[in-house]
């Protein structure tokens, strides 16, 4: 019976999720949210149970489920969206667990438990549901289910048809206190733009059929009691961790507490399960804070830095890189992308990176994808000297590929048209849609894997190569494989190749690039080791962008340039140290032929890549903080060591202020008691404001200003009228 049987505790890095596990029924979430104490005593928290059920069980009976379930169902009389649907035949499956089984495990000398594993068998209808909720460091949650069709694979049980999987999707109850949520829109080159609202009423879905995450994703459900905050304020997220087709759902009905989930969309008949068969959904990630946006964007930085096989910073630090796309475009000749690397050395630049245009046949976007062999008509030489000259200078050497995609007008294309993910009868698609005239390549064809792995694989051992930027520029739209929808697997053969490679060749790192930010989700980052935030190097679009992509990547993770002036996507003009200023902010470099630098700008370049080096070991492991400005036209974000003792801020302008007196700006997670030096950085330009300067900022430009951490922290610093599309740089340091 429901709310009935014993509680399970987890706890975690300041999270609690406490559950109800009744015989034989998939258990209950009662409480997720911030850890307040609560012990694994029974007496303890059947008070919460009084607290918190709505009737008294079991003289009464209510005439639905008190609380959903982890896997929510119409057999609970939940009228919401049901967490499986799934059919066999023409006959819909409706889950009654008979069996229901729970087990505890806690992460090295936890006294609580960190996760907690639900097998439910259902004898009737022939399926094996395997629900695991975790807590992982940091106190990040991640569900991942797996279902079995049980049926005997003969259909001697009478169970012949196959068990038809439409979808199955993870949810999390929220206080009803809740009333507003936050998620995601965008396009090329425009990602992560925030809408809040308030929360829908009744069972709500957004969907994102890009075949990736996508430029207008939802990428994030964010619930909040009023506009969230970065510093305050209790939120509750939620976050797909997969780079094919999304559903974000939200069920807000009157008789339960409000529900917040996700999962894989699914196509038609995609998932068709014979017996003895399984399907695994991507993990969905929960996040919940005490503290604002920043404590929540906390946790999936603190898990995503310590998956397995992710660059440690520290161990080797970010590289400043120069991509060559913006520099040189299509435009290959060897003697300039020779003196560009030149150049790039000259400047301090760690990695060189040859974008597109290097392959067969490629002159424009429209012929030789598939064919990855170096075109003898640009390069008569091959990459090989390029190669070598760049690791000559002490740099790593990078290259563009876009293993996913091809083009008809390719050797690939014309031997092999079985190869490419579509119905035979879309290709060649109609002809006033373009779909930058590249189709997709079947990656779950085993032949076609092969072609690319071995490709990509025979250049890589050839020259050197040390970093990939992986392009994913078309959007999947009718994957369709051996007759089946076939985004699912597509998108787990894509990471099984970057796993391939990287394991082939240890030591390459792989940046996910996909028309900028289309493809930034936490399933790409367990196998990449950067992303691409966007094709956009215009500052003032990119604070933004930066600042929301970084609610689940960090910072080091996250590809920032300085590009030139004025951008290439926007037209608009920026001073040096503005675009230097933003793009410290994340993993920097320079998209950008500097070649055409003055000898002006190449001394502000110098400067600006040691000042990334310097601080580059602070900003890519410290803990990211946002301000909580009042006018629209204040950006304020820093990075603070865990020991508080250090700490580096960005205060940026994108227009004009609202006031002629300007905000403070506070700075957070210092340690009260000691004493700091505060420096305004400006050797890549000072920055430009006009009626007044406070007083500090003498001191500051001058050895440093010195003041308490209680002081920054809560009275501020009074912030100079910057003029708009300016930046200041402040590194604070305990003495």
């Amino acid at each position: 019976m429901f709310d009935q049987g014993s509680h399970v505790v987890l706890k975690r890095d300041g999270v609690c999720v406490i559950l109800k596990t009744p015989v034989d029924e998939m258990p209950q979430v009662e409480y997720w949210g911030r850890d307040f104490g609560m012990g694994q005593s029974e007496p303890l928290l059947g008070q919460l149970d009084a607290m918190t059920l709505k009737v008294t069980p079991p003289q009464e009976k209510p005439d639905a489920a008190l609380r959903p379930s982890l896997l929510p169902q119409g057999a609970e009389a939940f009228a919401g969206r049901p967490g499986l649907e799934a059919y066999r035949g023409a006959k819909p499956v409706f889950a009654r667990w008979t069996t229901v089984n729970t087990s505890v495990a806690s992460e090295g000398t936890d006294e609580f438990g960190t996760s907690i594993t639900i097998t439910a068998e259902d004898a009737v209808n022939k399926i094996r549901l395997e629900l695991t909720l975790a807590l992982q460091h940091g106190g990040l949650i991640l569900i991942t289910q797996t279902i079995t069709n049980t049926s005997d694979a003969s259909g001697a049980d009478g169970a012949a048809e196959p068990l038809t999987v439409n979808w199955l999707e993870s949810t999390l109850p929220m206080p009803k206190r809740v009333d507003t949520l936050t998620q995601f829109t965008g396009r090329w080159p425009l990602e992560k733009q925030p809408r809040s609202a308030a929360l829908p009423s009744g069972s709500v879905t957004r969907e994102c059929r890009h075949g990736k995450t996508g430029h207008e994703s939802p990428w994030m459900f964010i619930a909040t009691n009023g506009e969230p905050k970065w510093s305050e304020g209790d939120v509750w997220a939620c976050h797909l961790a997969w780079s094919g087709n999304q559903t974000y759902r939200i069920d807000n009905l009157p008789c339960h507490e409000p529900l917040i989930g996700a999962g894989e969309l699914l196509g038609p008949g995609e998932i068709r399960l014979a017996g003895g068969e399984h399907y695994t959904t991507p993990q969905v990630c929960f996040s919940y804070s005490a503290e604002g946006l920043d404590g929540m964007a906390s946790r999936f930085h603190t898990w995503l830095r310590g998956t397995p096989g992710r660059v440690n910073p520290v161990t080797k630090p970010r590289p400043f890189t120069l991509n060559t796309w913006e520099a040189v475009y299509f435009d290959h000749n060897e003697a300039t992308l020779n003196k560009l690397a030149d150049r790039a050395a000259e400047v301090g630049v760690e990695r060189f990176v040859l974008d597109d245009g290097w392959f067969h046949l490629r002159r424009d976007d429209t012929k030789g994808l598939g064919d990855w062999v170096v075109d003898p008509a640009v390069w008569p030489n091959g990459l090989d000297a390029l190669a070598e000259h760049v690791h000559g200078l002490g740099m790593e050497f990078g290259l563009w590929f876009e293993p996913e995609m091809v083009n008809l007008d390719s050797d690939c294309a014309r031997e092999h048209p079985e190869w490419i993910l579509a119905a035979p009868e879309a290709v060649p698609y109609r002809e006033d849609v373009s779909y930058r005239t590249q189709y997709v390549l079947d990656l779950a064809n085993p032949a076609a894997y092969r072609h690319v792995h071995d490709q990509m694989a025979a250049l890589i051992g050839q020259l050197g190569i040390d970093y990939i930027k992986w392009d994913h520029n078309r959007d999947v739209t009718e994957p369709v494989h051996d007759g089946q929808y076939g985004l699912h697997e597509q998108t787990l053969a894509c990471y099984r190749l970057f796993d391939d490679l990287k394991r082939e060749f240890p030591g390459l790192e792989i940046e996910s690039c996909s028309s900028g930010g289309a493809r930034t989700d936490a399933g790409i980052l367990q196998h990449a080791d950067r992303i691409w935030g966007s094709d956009s190097n215009d500052p003032r679009d990119r604070v933004d962008i930066q600042r929301y992509t970084e609610l689940v990547v960090p910072p080091e993770m996250i590809g920032a340039h300085v590009g030139p002036s004025p951008a290439h996507s926007t037209w608009r003009a920026a001073d040096l140290s503005y675009r230097a200023a933003i793009s410290l902010e994340g993993c920097s470099g320079f998209e950008w032929n500097i070649l055409e630098c003055s000898d002006q700008e190449l001394a502000s370049l110098k400067a600006f890549v040691a000042l990334y080096k310097e601080l580059r070991g602070l900003l890519h492991t410290g803990r990211v903080q946002h301000a909580d400005f009042i006018d629209p036209a204040l950006r304020g974000r820093g990075v603070v060591s865990a020991d508080g003792s250090h700490a580096v801020w960005v205060v940026a302008t994108t227009t004009n202020l609202r006031d002629a007196l300007a905000e403070r700006l506070h700075v957070r997670g210092l340690d009260p008691s000691r004493t700091y030096r505060v420096r305004l950085r400006d050797e890549v330009g000072e920055p430009r404001w006009g009626w007044n300067t406070p007083q500090w900022i003498a001191a500051a430009c001058n050895g440093g200003f010195e003041a308490s951490g209680s002081l920054l922290e809560q009275i501020g610093l009074q912030l100079p009228p910057l003029w708009p599309m300016q930046a200041v740089i402040l590194e604070i340091k305990a003495m």
